[in-house]
């Protein structure tokens, strides 16, 4: 990774470099450090998960893999930590302090589950926690060692997971991180939509180092004037592609597949960061076949039986639906009996991420001052903190899905958001 941010002269010539041909980014060069852990095992397994999981029923694009994406990020971070050094940003940093960046832009994602974040969604371990032993451990810690120092596979993880104390920290892990500028962009391309456009250039222009008001710390800050740009796009593809209602149906259908297998005892948690997507669905065809696996796996999705947005109920109604699993079986097998229909017919789902539109990062105003954008933010022409929620408001909608011809009464869905 000594390439990572146009690095020294001295380091021009150590080492072969491999292009990438990328769809989004054109070229991506790895220098042999990169490669090394591009081609280890753990890595490599990101061919086979999805980044946008269960998206492409509906986008059929969608197939792109955590594997681009990460190559992505990594291209992000090394385009971004030259700006920085080109003004001279850089110049008190630990001379290999970009090289642990780079790599953990490329490694963020290594603990992944199948089908993305879903498996989260049912009280599996998150997986920048499952990234850790598979970060500290083995072969990519091996590599890190080797090419970098080491404790870098320890700063590396801890930049992932937010815990770092570098001031580059904000360029993984943030509200305005590399990881997110990819994504949307990647993400609008794949799935043939304008909603995650986003000026990549006017972004990576307006990242900069500054004194954080709130710590006092050096951290990665942003120039006013690239203050909105993130947070429309995010809105639109939440909106429009990753809470699609039939996309949040797909997702109902395979979180009740995996929770009913681990219940059972026919899938362990422990074994779910080491499947790829066909490798968890060939594991429950063997293990635990069922008609609503047959109906994800031919495209029947359940429909919408009954929706209401998070701005239409009360303050905190239905948030268990997010949170406690147990209870969302429960209710879900409940229906079910109500109606006369089989377990797994009637799904509930209402989706949370309450920082999804959040922006809370250092902001260099026009006439040099640094503020903190957080939850308060300030007043400003367009008050970005108070439409962020109205927005998530929006684009948070509670849903049961059911097999078709199956009819939720009104009346009956009130009364469990009711208790």
């Amino acid at each position: 990774m000594r390439r990572c941010g146009a690095p020294d002269r001295a380091d021009e010539n150590k080492g072969p470099v491999t292009i990438v041909r990328d769809p989004l980014w054109n070229n991506i060069p790895l220098d042999a450090d990169a490669m090394r852990l591009v081609d280890t095992a753990v890595f490599q397994r990101l061919r086979y998960v999805r980044q946008l999981g269960l998206a492409f029923l509906v986008y059929p694009g969608a197939t792109h893999s955590r594997f681009e994406h990460a190559l992505g990020t990594y291209h992000l971070a090394g385009r971004t930590l030259a700006l920085l050094r080109e003004r001279g940003e850089l110049a008190q940093l630990p001379a290999d302090e970009c090289a642990v960046v780079c790599a953990a832009a490329l490694l963020h994602d290594v603990g992944h589950y199948p089908f993305s974040h879903a498996l989260e969604e049912i009280g599996a371990l998150h997986h920048e926690a499952v990234a850790r032993t598979l970060i500290t451990g083995g072969e990519i810690a091996a590599v890190l060692a080797s090419t970098i120092g080491a404790n870098a596979a320890m700063r590396a993880h801890a930049i992932i997971t937010g815990e770092s104390a570098s001031p580059l920290q904000g360029l993984i892990s943030g509200s305005l991180d590399l990881d997110k500028i990819e994504y949307l962009k990647r993400d609008a391309l794949m799935c043939g939509v304008p909603y995650g456009e986003i000026d990549v250039e006017r972004l990576l222009h307006s990242l900069t180092i500054v004194e954080d008001p709130k710590s006092g710390a050096p951290a990665i800050g942003l120039v006013e004037k690239g203050l909105a740009a993130l947070l429309f796009a995010k809105y639109q593809m939440y909106r429009n592609v990753y809470w699609h209602h039939a996309v949040r149906s797909a997702t109902a259908m395979y979180k009740r597949l995996v929770d009913d297998a681990m219940r059972s005892g026919a899938i362990e948690e422990r074994e779910l960061a080491g499947f790829t997507d066909e490798g968890l669905l060939h594991a429950l065809e063997e293990r635990s076949p069922s008609a609503l696996l047959d109906s994800l796996r031919n495209r029947r999705l359940h429909k919408r039986a009954f929706e209401l947005s998070a701005a239409e109920l009360p303050t905190g109604r239905g948030d268990w639906i997010a949170g406690d699993r147990t209870r969302v079986i429960e209710t879900e097998d409940a229906l079910a009996r109500e109606l006369g229909v089989e377990p797994g017919a009637v799904l509930l789902d209402y989706p949370e991420k309450p920082r999804m539109l959040g922006l809370d990062l250092p902001v260099r105003m026009r006439g040099g001052e640094v503020r903190r954008l957080g939850a308060s933010g300030w007043p400003a022409a367009i008050n970005l903190p108070l439409l962020s929620q109205e927005l998530y408001e929006s684009t948070r909608v509670m849903r049961v899905f059911a097999t078709e011809g199956t009819r939720v009464p009104r009346e009956l869905v009130e009364e469990l958001l009711a208790t």
